[in-house]
């Protein structure tokens, strides 16, 4: 037990080490520094348990350290491989240890500190120690009860450290949205042991699937696609396209006035709503998120691939590595000569886009790495909006037209906290949450943002040229807030019910096509499964080839049915919701539905499982890799996300004249400059 209990602590001891010197773990407060403190034992004290069963004992100790060794060695390489990718080590990662060293390449040594040795000289010493007898072997075995105490303590100690991570983070073990929190709160080895559960389960799936399989997804498909509206079809082709994310904007947010303390009335999001209302957009008022777990990741993933995430945690970094896509920008950038790009101003290791990017076929992904991020610009999600578009322009410039880009906005985050300095001074609602009273000046923030990012736009040229995309991801205030919200909206709290929360999921979604005069505020029902197919649509682009599980939302022949990842839906008439009705107009529950409503509801209900259940199983059988789209397979190899700005630089050296930068095209000049950005205080002493 002595030597058993010395091993437990030195690897506890290396445990905190990493963690507080070469991770970044993100610990927010007190009570999750309690838990990583205590994380290493409950495993740690597992694994080594198993040599105490053994009766011979100098097999037992010699076993003992080999364990210890293995799990120095495991996180000593999570140590050096993080320094690099700024991730850890899964076991898909593992299993292809080769891409991975050859990744690294003449850079290995730069990742080893002159402070490793803390990481790997016991396993030297200990050793040592032990064949010059300085560590004495008992000589009597160890019972088999006290052996089976161990291990069954350490289960309980495992046990509640699980319960204490899941009160910090609900559903820590569903929502894996980023392996940091895993390693935060559980620790690398458990986070190693869950990976490869994940990596068993997924390869079974994969392994059972066949080319007979993706037969029923195709007919679905097939019978499912509605043909573009001749009006609209083509109607941006060859223009830039380019992605706003509106983190966590709800619909409602869109022509909402809010009412300070003192009765006066202030427009949350002015801009977005002349570009909602104006007829160079085409605007959704009935359009709804589909995430479940994954948020924002899913959200990504329904409009980049136009099927759903997953029932059961986020598909970027459960399936993102291994999944073969037949996204959009592969598409674009294979049928119509894209140049792709991700820009970011968190980690990218969040949400595994690192490598789920790679796979979807983006050319570029700026990350955090990308951008000067300081304490005063930034919070917990990254680079607050303006200084993130305005930093992005240093990289945009440079790439060549036509481009698919998707800039990914995050000041508008839960808990919405208050501004400090020159950009407080909105409006702070007031209710008894404080998260939504913070929402409305975070959203009004965002605003801001976007006039300037499309200010900058029309001053370098690049608006006329472009199709931009504004969406809402997810809701921003959950239902569990929505009564304090109700008052707000002109409801009643002690009437709120099911078919508002439901009603509050819709989401901004716009196409802003500069010089179109036809668009307008349309009354369809849509979701987010159906940007893609629109999106090629308004490109001029088929979508035969492609298997998309949702609709143009511009064609007259859909069907308006929206999905929602646990199996409720809407359409223009009904709100279903664990198989109660609500009618829309009315908002009432219809108690008693007659046979031809029920039969109506039930066939709706056949077509939104069958929806579902299409695009369950294109993801977790990693069905693509069977269907011929006419595209070739992304390589993700092929994509390296380090020292972008030089491979820009050096394509528009080879390319030369024939360059379709904006940099290039104004005449080797950066157009940086062009980008004005106003604190809040700056903009109310302009008025």
């Amino acid at each position: 037990m002595g030597f058993f209990t010395l091993l437990v602590l030195l690897s506890w001891a290396k445990a905190i080490f990493a963690y507080l010197v070469d991770f970044n773990l993100g610990v927010e407060n007190a009570f999750q520094y309690f838990i990583l403190f205590i994380n290493p034992f409950a495993t740690t004290i597992f694994i080594l348990s198993a040599a105490l069963y053994i009766k011979n004992k100098k097999a037992s100790y010699i076993t003992m350290l080999l364990l210890y060794t293995v799990m120095s060695i495991l996180l000593f390489s999570n140590v050096t491989y993080y320094r690099e990718f700024t991730d850890f080590i899964t076991i898909n990662t593992m299993l292809g240890a080769g891409k991975v060293s050859s990744g690294l390449g003449e850079s290995a040594l730069r990742l080893f500190r002159w402070y490793d040795f803390v990481y790997l000289l016991d396993l030297v010493i200990l050793p040592v120690l032990l064949l010059r007898k300085k560590i004495k072997m008992e000589e009597k075995p160890m019972r088999g009860r006290f052996a089976i105490a161990i291990t069954t303590c350490a289960v309980l100690f495992f046990l509640g450290n699980l319960t204490l991570a899941e009160t910090s983070r609900p559903e820590l073990l569903k929502r894996t949205f980023s392996r940091d929190y895993l390693v935060k709160y559980l620790g690398i080895n458990a986070f190693t042991a869950y990976d490869g559960i994940q990596t068993f389960k997924t390869n079974q799936t994969r392994a059972q699937a066949n080319e007979n399989d993706v037969v029923n997804v195709e007919q679905y498909v097939a019978d499912h696609r509605v043909k573009p509206n001749p009006d609209t079809f083509g109607m941006a082709k060859g223009r830039n396209v380019i992605y706003i994310h509106l983190e966590s904007l709800q619909q409602f947010m869109i022509n909402y006035k809010l009412k300070d303390e003192n009765g006066v009335e202030h427009e949350v999001t002015p801009f977005l709503n002349s570009l909602y209302n104006g007829t160079d957009t085409y605007s959704f008022s009935n359009f709804f998120h589909q995430v479940k777990s994954g948020k924002t990741s899913d959200a990504e993933t329904l409009l980049e691939n136009s099927f759903f995430g997953l029932n059961q945690g986020p598909l970027f970094t459960q399936l993102g590595s291994k999944n073969t896509f037949q996204a959009a920008p592969a598409i674009l950038g294979q049928k119509a000569g894209y140049t792709s790009a991700v820009f970011h101003g968190n980690a990218g290791t969040f949400w595994n886009r690192n490598e789920t990017y790679k796979r979807l076929g983006y050319d570029y992904f700026f990350d955090a790495s990308n951008y000067d991020v300081t304490a005063e610009n930034s919070f917990q999600y990254g680079l607050h909006d303006k200084p993130f578009f305005n930093q992005s322009i240093q990289y945009l410039e440079h790439l060549q037209q036509p481009f698919y880009t998707k800039m990914i906005a995050v000041s508008n985050h839960y808990p919405y906290s208050e501004f400090k300095g020159d950009e407080a001074g909105f409006p702070i609602a007031q209710t008894n949450d404080t998260t939504i009273n913070g929402y409305f000046a975070t959203a009004n923030y965002l605003d801001k943002a976007v006039e300037e990012f499309f200010n900058y736009l029309k001053d370098s040229g690049l608006y006329d040229k472009s199709m931009i995309i504004l969406y809402g991801d997810h809701y921003g205030v959950s239902n569990s807030r929505n009564t304090e919200l109700a008052p707000l909206l002109g409801k009643d709290a002690e009437t709120w019910t099911d078919f508002d929360n439901a009603q509050l999921q819709r989401v901004p979604m716009m196409f802003h096509i500069p010089g179109t005069t036809t668009g307008g505020v349309q009354d369809t029902y849509g979701g987010q499964v159906d940007v893609l197919p629109t999106l090629l649509g308004l490109l001029g682009l088929d979508t035969k080839p492609y298997l998309m599980l949702g609709q143009d939302l511009l064609s007259p022949d859909r069907d308006g049915i929206v999905a929602f990842r646990n199996g409720d839906f809407l359409t223009s008439d009904y709100t279903v919701l664990h198989d109660v009705i609500y009618d829309n107009k009315t908002g009432e529950l219809i108690a008693e539905p007659t046979p031809e409503l029920s039969e109506t509801i039930a066939a709706l209900t056949d077509k939104v499982k069958l929806q579902l259940s299409n695009s369950d199983s294109l993801t977790n059988g990693d069905l693509l890799r069977f269907h011929d789209a006419g595209l070739t397979d992304v390589n993700p190899e092929d994509y390296n996300y380090t020292k972008q700005l030089p491979q820009l630089e050096a394509i528009e050296q080879e390319l030369g004249a024939g360059s379709t930068s904006v940099y290039n095209q104004n005449k080797n000049t950066s157009t940086v400059d062009l980008y004005k950005t106003k604190t809040y205080k700056e903009y109310n002493e302009a008025k």
